[in-house]
């Protein structure tokens, strides 16, 4: 069957976009017509001969494979092939790989990205080595695999440079396609926020119209390039003019406003592309947030698009502004541009939007850019992330996050940019799980938990609202990073003072002794000394300074100049209560040449908790960035091959899935290094006491039954059975309290030496992909939600954090006396069932409960694991957009 789930948008090396899928029958004349405008000189390279023309036979075997052991992936820039992958299977497990790119195209990683996708189509097909045979003159292909960050061998014979590699996915392979892909996403954003040109599509006469409202914020937002106008019954709109096409506009556009009707809207598309428009900000209404009509019209929309080479920004979106001087774009229905600065933001809904650009106003900030995607049908906050890495315009990164379409990839991409810049989200919907409607996303049974630990994990600072995030952002944006928790208070009001240490003990830093009581008449020298002295002090790391207002306002502006002159020569952040204000107060700024606050102005909070709690999430990311985050160890002993085959064994049988069969179950674990204590199930009590003997005695007895499990009411397992009778006797008793053995599911197990019992799970999730748990067994830890979360691949550092995150986490480590469980075996444990789980979609849960772990080593008395058709993840081995 033609296999859909290969079908992807993909971004190129120049940041326009492409389609790529699987060949087919019907693309014979597509290939005919690619063929012919590809150089003598690429055919030859290709076929090693001359080869002018495809034959009626060589059309046919190209373009009808069979998806398994013949494969080809043709790339789309709207209706054109621009070029052509395939691979063919040869003895094993090895396969022959060839290329042929329109020499119009080459140079624009055409071959990196089909490569990439081949290769994990042949990894689904169970084939692990690709060979290939290049010219030597042929630099082009040779630089395509010595740049595919794989282990690439090269022999010379007969005239042709013999190249072979592994494609198993390495560090290195996956660092290499992370790397291609941020650069490709980053600039695709670029081409948006940084046009030379811009014309607004449905641009108005009527003033109160948003065809207008846009040509006006465009124009009274010193845009500085040419800004024109598509209306067909107009010559000029607020003194621009106006054209009745896009396409009889004289000049090059590259970023296009749409802002016609949502029927409209994809012929316009068509239009853009015809004159090379490379982006959309698409305002218009009426799409995924109508219903199924306007939803097929969102999807309609971005594929026609992204097959043309363009981003879509939107659609029903708010718009862009990018407060650059070179630039100054005001693409968006906003009248309010925020000043110049170091902060940038991304949110979705448009009237939220709207209101974040008021208090962004009212607290003095600046922002780089300003992005609302609106129903985010493409441009995500993945992309603008990718973007803002590199943006030397930015230093800090503002998230309002309505949903997540690719938790996965946020984490990876998030991660790496918070390494170097401070990220602050603020998520809505984190307890209904809810998303607004126009957003399309995977539903998702992950708890809210393992999301928050996602973000923790990849150094987000995740606040509860939008004036948190500012308060947060303030203090990013214009004060250093402290060292540590340490914070000493100082201040003019002894009351305000002792708020101010209540509330930094209680967000988790530590107070330095009392606080410095300056008492009420203090001058501004005097808090030129105190916290003078008190930066200097290599015991405290961070100053919260309050001051009350004062009868005379000229010794408020002379202690505002004091401190600010003060911190501007420290290393370490001030933040302050002056005067009960919020922002950044003019007194407490320092201006650049332009007029514009600069890095050592003095953030202010209305009262001492706010400022605490602020500098507190500012003390988290600092100690989270300076922290080793650890290596993804080496694991021997792990299979996959052999897990596949066991679990595409039981699908061969049960196509929908199924839970897997103890001796399909004890496979698959030792595929990974794991075993599990025998199980012997009983039918009668005579069946138990010949188990009991065959597993040599010392066993137990208990009942697999769901319902009678880790029950507080009931005894579902009898212990250390000797003999016979005792056998007898404890199957007299549970068959008496529990039920019926067919029932009960009775099964006999060797005892286990005695331990801290932990439970380890492992999901495939809809929307997330993989994730691992982790917690100590028994109802109450179900009960309180004791569970720490983590997205594999785990580091060592991960799976250390997991095993102390939990709150039961001292019964570990030797409770009240008891002897330390061996915390280096759960973590072995822990990185097992993780590449279990990450390796291997088609296995969508394993749990191992109880596990019991000894002072030295564990036992795992318990297992168990279901398969189901493998799912496409939202963050595979390869480029795609969602």
């Amino acid at each position: 069957m033609y296999p859909s789930h290969w079908e992807a948008d993909v971004v190129m090396s120049d940041g326009a976009t492409a389609h790529l899928r699987p060949i087919r029958p019907d693309d014979a004349d597509r290939l005919v017509s690619f063929y012919s405008r590809v150089s003598d000189e690429s055919k030859y390279n290709r076929f090693f001969a001359p080869y002018p023309t495809l034959s009626a036979r060589d059309v046919k075997h190209f373009t009808e494979v069979d998806h398994r052991d013949r494969v080809a992936f043709i790339l789309l820039d709207g209706d054109d092939m621009i070029g052509v992958g395939r691979y063919e299977r040869l003895d094993g497990d090895d396969a022959e790989v060839a290329f042929l790119v329109e020499d119009a195209h080459q140079g624009r990683g055409v071959g990196s990205v089909l490569l990439e996708h081949l290769a994990q189509a042949a990894r689904e097909n169970g084939i692990g080595r690709f060979v290939a045979d290049v010219l030597p003159s042929n630099t082009r292909m040779k630089k395509v695999f010595a740049d595919a960050g794989y282990t690439v061998g090269n022999t010379f014979g007969d005239g042709v440079v013999h190249v072979e590699f592994e494609i198993r996915p390495t560090e290195h392979s996956l660092d290499v396609m992370a790397a291609r892909e941020h650069r490709a996403e980053s600039l695709s954003i670029k081409r948006l926020l940084t046009p030379s040109s811009v014309a607004v599509i449905g641009a108005s006469r009527q003033r109160e119209k948003i065809g207008q409202a846009l040509v006006r914020n465009l124009i009274d937002g010193g845009f500085t390039g040419p800004v024109y106008a598509v209306n067909p019954g107009a010559r000029a709109i607020a003194g621009v003019p106006a054209y009745p096409s896009v396409r009889d506009i004289p000049g090059p556009v590259d970023l296009a406003v749409v802002a016609v009707p949502a029927e409209a809207v994809e012929d316009v598309v068509l239009e853009c592309a015809a004159i090379g428009v490379k982006g959309l900000v698409v305002v218009s209404s009426g799409f995924a947030e109508t219903g199924p009509d306007g939803r097929e019209r969102q999807y309609s929309l971005v594929r026609v698009a992204r097959a043309r080479g363009m981003r879509v920004v939107g659609p029903n979106c708010l718009g862009v502004i990018n407060t650059d001087p070179p630039v100054s774009l005001n693409a968006s229905l906003s009248g309010t541009v925020p000043r110049p600065g170091r902060i940038a933001f991304f949110c979705q809904s448009g009237a939220l939007g709207t209101a974040i650009l008021g208090e962004v106003a009212r607290r003095g900030l600046g922002l780089s850019t300003f992005v609302s995607a609106g129903n985010r049908a493409d441009v995500s906050g993945n992309d603008l992330l990718q973007y803002w890495e590199d943006d030397p315009g930015t230093d800090v990164v503002l998230l309002y996050l309505e949903s997540l379409g690719n938790p996965r990839k946020f984490s990876r991409v998030a991660r790496r940019v918070a390494g170097a810049k401070p990220i602050v989200a603020v998520r809505s919907g984190r307890s209904t799980q809810g998303v607004p409607l126009g957003h399309t996303v995977r539903r998702s049974g992950a708890p809210i938990e393992a999301l928050d630990e996602m973000l923790r994990r990849s150094g987000v600072i995740q606040v509860d609202t939008l004036a948190e995030m500012f308060d947060v952002a303030q203090t990013l944006a214009y004060q250093p990073l402290p060292r540590g928790r340490r914070v000493k208070i100082v201040g003019n009001s002894d009351s305000i003072a002792l708020l101010a240490s209540d509330a930094a003990a209680g967000a988790g830093l530590d107070v330095v002794g009392e606080s410095h009581d300056l008492g009420p008449a203090a001058s501004a020298s005097d808090y030129e000394q105190a916290v003078t002295a008190i930066l200097a002090d290599p015991e405290v790391d961070s100053v919260i300074a309050v001051f009350v207002p004062t009868l005379e306002s000229s010794r408020d502006e002379d202690v505002a100049g004091t401190l600010a002159a003060v911190a501007a020569s420290s290393d370490k952040p001030l933040v302050t209560t002056f005067l009960g204000s919020g922002g950044i107060p003019e007194a407490l700024r320092r201006l650049d040449d332009r007029g514009i606050p600069v890095r050592g102005s003095i953030p202010s909070y209305p009262s001492p908790e706010e400022a605490a709690r602020a500098l507190a999430h500012v003390t988290d990311y600092a100690l989270w960035r300076a922290a080793d985050r650890g290596q993804v160890p080496v694991l021997a002993g792990c299979d996959s091959a052999a897990a596949r085959s066991v679990a595409r064994a039981v699908l061969d049988e049960h196509p929908d899935g199924a839970e897997l069969a103890q001796p399909q179950l004890r496979e698959l674990l030792v595929s990974y290094g794991m075993s599990v204590l025998p199980t012997l199930p009983t039918a009668t009590v005579d069946e138990a006491i010949t188990a009991g003997k065959q597993l040599g005695w010392n066993v137990v007895l208990k009942a697999t039954a769901q319902r009678l499990r880790h029950r507080p009411d009931l005894a579902d397992v009898w212990r250390n059975i000797d003999n016979a009778a005792e056998m007898r006797d404890a199957w007299d008793t549970m068959t008496r309290q529990l039920a019926d053995p067919a029932e009960a599911g009775f099964v006999v197990q060797p005892m286990a030496p005695p331990g801290v019992p932990v439970t380890i799970r492992a999901e495939e999730d809809e929307l997330f992909g993989p994730f691992v748990s982790f917690g100590l067994s028994g109802v109450p830890t179900d009960l309180l939600g004791d569970r720490s979360y983590r997205m594999p691949p785990l580091t060592d550092v991960d799976a250390e954090q997991m095993i102390q995150g939990v709150r039961a986490a001292p019964l570990l480590t030797g409770y009240r006396g008891s002897d330390p469980a061996d915390r280096e075996a759960i973590a072995e444990l822990l990185h097992r069932v993780a590449r279990l789980i990450d390796d291997l979609p088609e296995v969508v849960a394993v749990e191992l409960n109880p596990v019991l772990v000894a002072p030295s080593g564990l036992s795992i008395v318990n297992a168990s694991a279901r398969v189901e058709p493998p799912r496409l993840r939202t963050d595979w081995y390869v480029r795609r957009l969602s």
